[in-house]
């Protein structure tokens, strides 16, 4: 597997947990306490050296609703917690602007 830059897959020494980890944008906040982030994977082709991206879905728990859409997240694996469900909201790591502009938006009308 080759090193991505920001959806790197590592165990932190800080925790002493062996669970992988991946760094992803919000793609949907629509269900309750469930975020569907989209994680993009870059590559080299085997044979052309070209680098392809590739995305892939995670279903990931949120227990506060804290994550909204645009956000920068880390997941972290987790047992199962429902059919698609198998990953956890570690931290967000970045707000989305976007976010903050619909936050402020009801107050001030």
């Amino acid at each position: 597997m080759t090193a991505t830059t920001e959806n790197t897959q590592r165990a932190t020494p800080e925790t002493g947990s062996r669970r992988n980890e991946k760094v992803g944008n919000v793609v949907s906040t629509k269900m309750q306490k469930t975020i569907v982030v989209e994680v993009e994977m870059r590559k080299a082709h085997p044979k052309y050296k070209r680098i392809v991206r590739s995305s892939k879905k995670f279903y990931a728990h949120d227990e506060q609703n804290s994550a909204r859409v645009g956000d920068v997240v880390r997941i972290r694996e987790s047992r199962p917690l429902s059919k698609l469900k198998r990953w956890a909201l570690e931290e967000i790591v970045r707000r989305s602007s976007l976010s903050q502009i619909e936050d402020t938006a009801p107050s001030a009308s």
